[in-house]
């Protein structure tokens, strides 16, 4: 009983909602943006454009089905136990997602006639999708199951080989598509791992603040009963006045720091805060905290 519950915590459901969420939109961007344009910037999706030129008779869909297959189980034998189970149900469920696609929306062109424009969302929306996933430890599979199984068995820079693997695959545009698709699929890579970068940050964004007060006392209790977070507080001596301030530092969400703010002005006018932006924070009430 008590294994259910754990099964279907909150927890574990949010979860699994963030894998359906990211797979979905994922999807979105590949179906609705790349495929038209025959944008091969790189991983499945990527490889999936090339070979539909080439193999017409066969839907797009099916060989998005069959490479990520094939992935999973080159994964699941040569990793074994580490094969994540996320990265398994995700990447079947975008399978299906595109599937699914292409029996209620099929395109045979694309949604508008503005290539740069479709560029810009078919990088957009797979790369928020990405970030979503790898916020809670999942990926999209593809190939990243081949940088999992490098990792493991070789000592290569993977960064490097993904790039040189996603160069190709957008590379391979020019002989299929011609010029024009082949650099907006090179575009289309150069911005694609910038953008999952940038929605990463913005995803994690906290406030660091450093405040220093001679009236700590509403501040911290007000941290502490309000916000439910913690802070370090020290004494500290003005250089130039030589006299005694109290400096609080605590981390905390953008709409919590906000709310702060307002009570910092409110407890001591004067005082003396210094915020910072970062993206990074382990801890108890962050990521890898307890």
């Amino acid at each position: 009983m008590k294994s259910m519950q754990k099964l279907f915590s909150r927890e574990n459901l949010k979860t699994f909602l963030i894998w359906n969420v990211g797979a979905f939109i994922t999807a979105v961007g590949a179906y609705f943006f790349k495929y038209p344009n025959h944008f091969s910037f790189g991983g499945v999706s990527g490889i999936t454009v090339v070979l539909g030129h080439y193999f017409p008779e066969l839907s797009l869909g099916g060989i998005n089905w069959v490479l990520n297959l094939a992935l999973l189980v080159l994964g699941a034998v040569m990793l074994g136990k580490s094969f994540g189970v996320s990265t398994a149900y995700v990447t079947v469920s975008m399978s299906a997602f595109l599937s699914l696609f292409e029996v209620l929306f099929p395109m045979s062109q694309p949604l508008t006639d503005q290539p740069l424009l479709e560029l810009i969302f078919g990088v957009l929306l797979p790369s928020v999708g990405a970030a979503v996933l790898f916020n809670v430890g999942a990926s999209t599979g593809g190939t990243d199951i081949i940088a999992m199984i490098l990792k493991k068995y070789t000592s290569a820079d993977i960064g490097s080989a993904l790039f040189l693997a996603d160069f190709f695959i957008a590379a391979a545009a020019f002989p299929a598509f011609g010029a024009t698709t082949g650099l907006f699929s090179l575009l289309g890579l150069g911005t694609k791992s910038l953008t999952v970068n940038f929605v990463m940050e913005n995803m994690n964004l906290s406030k660091s603040f450093t405040i220093i007060t001679d009236n700590p006392d509403p501040i911290c209790r007000f941290i502490v009963e309000d916000l439910n977070r913690s802070a370090s507080t020290y004494r500290a001596e003005g250089i130039y006045t030589h006299q005694d301030h109290t400096v609080i530092m605590t981390t905390m969400g953008r709409q919590q720091g906000s709310r702060l703010q307002r009570v910092i002005r409110e407890a001591d006018p004067h005082a003396f805060v210094v915020i910072t932006n970062t993206s990074q924070v382990i801890g108890k009430g962050f990521r890898g905290g307890n």
